[in-house]
Formats: structure tokens, sequence, C-alpha cells
């Protein structure tokens, strides 16, 4: 996609290629085969804690530390690769480059959040001899979607002694799942007739857990009261030793039951939940732990709530990344000093990782067609993000944009542009705000998608494996 002379012509002009349409069957093979890495990735990975479990483990078995366990750091210096975990919830992974880290670093960028449901904090009540769970819907979703699908029920309940139990429900074929029961068409005349978005209202997203009651002891009908609740609260405290009152300390989500699979007769693409944003996710840690010796210091940062606005501890928002590069300046130098940070950010290019829309072409209206990605033509370099007159943008200096311009086409990447949609249409922020608050130069660099933030999401394994080598790149590049 460059100006390159072809066949001793110049070629002025910017045509979207197909990576499947180009490759040779060498280079195919490979995307396919990087693929099935990433459809374990989401399997095991359907949760932030699970995800920041897995990125941990893949770190660990190559020699990572954790920054809080190196000892005496002025002893060291920063000359081994380390990590440092967030609440269990986001985790940063750092290599040290031939250069210090005060002359700046290469960062990728990713959340591990995905739209779910949560459980409330007094989820449990009995309806007509049912037991059902209350939920509170998680980032931006479509209501609609979420009743009659198979739910697994995946997190961790705190209780009070200072124990931490681990709930998974559903993930396994063999277990059980749950649902959120919907009227069925021959009485809906009630939905019908409500816009899409006010048909399912949010509370009645409530989870179907049990029918069976508690059988009663002695006669005593006080104890026929909420049987079923009584029933389910029992194999809770059975299974996971927990009781009602451990609700309100807990960090449960409600997910689609269903694994990743191939899509498509030719198993070129793969669905599955949370692509949005576990497949750049799965990209940068493979790139990352894939590159060679690099020329700056790497790091690979994984956060959450950026699906809500990125507030809270484990979120962009906080200082958690500000603090972990702060320390490795301390790892080398000895001491902690707020204008060499603020220099080094200064120098540091930076790639956010954000999955973004793919044209579909059952929806042409609501597209630019010519700044849209397509599922299959390669990783989407973003100019800016957000809406509208770029309200909550993050806008990339063409500057930079020529530099990665440069390093996708030096490397042979397969790319393409992206954008959000119509302008007064579309829409959407990513964490690179965030960062570029930093002073650093940042772009978004990500993956198309189809069906963004419905319960199974469609990537292109094209698109999946042209951003990891493009992200691969970026960390090699000087």
């Amino acid at each position: 996609m460059d100006d390159k002379k072809e066949n001793g012509e110049l070629n002025l002009t910017f045509e979207r290629k197909y990576a499947f349409d180009i490759w040779d069957e060498a280079v195919t093979k490979g995307a396919f085969d990087f693929c099935e890495g990433y459809k374990e990735f989401l399997n095991r990975a359907r949760s932030e804690r699970q995800a920041v479990k897995f990125i941990v483990e893949a770190a660990k078995n190559v020699g990572f530390k954790e920054l809080e366990h190196v000892g005496n750091v002025k002893d060291k210096g920063f000359s081994f690769p380390v990590y440092s975990v967030n609440r269990g919830k986001a985790v940063v992974l750092a290599r040290p480059g031939r250069q210090p880290v005060s002359d700046g670093m290469r960062i990728m960028m990713a959340h591990l959040d995905t739209p779910h449901l949560d459980l409330k904090v007094r989820p449990l009540y009995e309806n007509e001899h049912v037991a059902f769970l209350k939920t509170q819907y998680y980032g931006g979703i479509k209501k609609y979607q979420w009743t009659n699908l198979p739910l697994a029920m995946s997190g961790i309940v705190a209780r009070q002694d200072g124990t931490t139990i681990e709930v998974e429900v559903g993930a396994d074929p063999k277990d059980p799942v749950l649902m959120i029961t919907d009227i069925a068409p021959h009485l809906d005349k009630i939905q019908s007739k409500e816009k899409i978005d006010d048909a399912i209202p949010a509370e009645t997203l409530n989870i179907v857990l049990g029918s069976i009651g508690a059988k009663a002891k002695d006669g005593d009908k006080e104890k026929e009261k909420d049987a079923v609740k009584k029933q389910v609260l029992q194999l809770l405290n059975g299974k996971y030793g927990i009781a009602e009152e451990d609700f309100v300390s807990a960090d449960i989500e409600l997910l689609p039951a269903g694994g990743a699979r191939d899509l498509g007769l030719d198993r070129s693409m793969v669905a599955a939940p949370g692509q949005d944003d576990r497949s750049c996710a799965y990209d940068i840690l493979r790139a990352f732990l894939d590159a060679g010796q690099p020329e700056y210091c790497t790091i690979a940062v994984f956060m959450d709530k950026e699906e809500i606005g990125s507030q809270g501890a484990t979120s962009s928002q906080s200082n958690f990344f500000i603090d972990f590069a702060s320390e490795l300046l301390y790892l080398e130098t000895g001491a902690h000093d707020e204008n060499v940070l603020r220099d080094a950010f200064s120098k540091t290019k930076a790639v956010s990782a954000d999955t973004t829309f793919a044209f579909d072409p059952d929806y042409p209206e609501v597209f630019d067609s010519l700044n849209t990605a397509r599922l299959g033509a390669g990783v989407a370099i973003e100019k800016y993000t957000g809406g509208g007159g770029k309200y909550s943008s993050s806008e990339a200096t063409a500057e930079f944009v020529a530099y990665i311009r440069n390093v996708l086409n030096a490397n042979g990447i397969v790319w393409q542009t992206g954008g959000g949609g119509k302008i007064d249409i579309g829409g959407g922020a990513t964490i690179s705000m965030y960062f570029s608050r930093l002073n650093m130069d940042i772009v978004d660099l990500s993956i198309p998608v189809l069906s963004v933030h419905a319960p199974f999401e469609i990537s292109s394994k094209a698109d999946i494996y042209s951003a990891y080598l493009a992200y691969k790149a970026f960390f090699e590049s000087k």
C-alpha cells in the first residue's frame, strides 16, 4: 500500500487488498495455525480475571518476574523482563531494550473487559416457584440479544473471613447452563409495538436459576416459603461454601456459554464471545513474547473497564501504568524522578489496539464506504477515534501515522484504514485518549470485527494474523 514502483511504473493508487488473496499457502497456513491458539485463549480467558491469569502464566513460563518481588532493585537494574498485576483485573508486562527507559518506550495496549451481564449485589429471589438472579448489564449491549441464550456464570466471591472462592458454571459442556426468558410470539402484543431498544427492559434480564424446592422438615409450613431459593442456596453452599450475604462482595459475570468456533465452510473466520477486545489482547501478548531483542523498552498493557468509560482503579484512568513505568525507571536508575518519567513519555511511541467496525454489506447506510475497514483486508489504522465533531477523540499526528505506515510497509504487512461509521451516526472511543494525556505519540491499530458487542462476534483469521505481524513489527521497530 505504498507508492513504490510496480513493474517499472509508479503506483499512485491506494487500494484495499485482501490478505488471503495475496498470501501464499505457507502464510495462510500460518494464519490458520495461529488462530488455533487464539481460540484456546478465548475459551480459557472468558473474563478479565481469567485473561489476566492466562497472560501471567504465559509470561512466567518464559522467565518474567513479578515487579513487587525482584529483591534489591538498586543492585539488579532493569535487565530482566517483569510484570505487575492490578487487583487481578489488569496486568502490564515490560522487557528491557538496548536503550534505557529514559530514551522512550514502545507500548501496546488493549482492554480485557467485554460487554456482559453482572449480578446485582442482592440478586437472588423466587417468583412462582422459580429462582432467579437479577442482573445489571455492563457496557453497550443490545438487550434483546441476551434472551433465550445459553449463559455461563464466572467470577469470584470474597467472603468476610478474607478467603476468595472462584465460581464457574456453564463453561464446561457437561455443566448446566443459565438463561433469560422471553415472551412467545403468540403472546407478543406489547414488545412488537415497542422500539427495539425498549422491547426488553433492563429489569427483565433475570437469570433462571432453579425450580426444585427445598423439602420441608417435620411438617414445618414456614419452611415452604421461598423453598426454591433455599434449595439454590443449599446447592451454592454445598459446592462453594457461600451464603446469600456473600453476593454483596462478589464479582460474578454472566457470559455466553458457547466457546470459540470456526465460521464458514472455508473456516476463514472465528465466531466467539468477547473478541472486542480480547482479539487484540491475544495478538499483543503473542507479538510481545515472540518479538526479538528490542531496541527500546517494550511494554504490553492490558486494562479493565474500557467498556464503561475507563473509570476505576483497574482502568486506564488510574495511576497503575504511570506507577509501573516509574518503577521501571527506579529499577534502571535507583531513583524516582517525575521529570525524567515525563521526558521518557514524550519520547515514547505507542499503539492502542481496540477492535474497529468491519463493513457489513447488509447495513451499508450506517457506514462511510471509503473509510470503513473490511473483514479480511488486514489490520486497520484509525488516525482518530471518537464521534460527531471528533468528540472523545484521540487523534494521531500525521508524522506518527507516517511512521506506522513505514513499519507496516517495510515488513510487508497487509493493512487498511478504518473508522467509526458515518460521522453523525457512529463513533467510539478507545483507551488511547488516556495515554495521549501523557504526551506520547499514539495511534489506534486494530482488528475489524462484525457484530461488535453481540454475544458472538465475527473476525477474520487473516486480520487476526496480520495484526499479530504488525504488532510484532512495532515492538521490534527503532
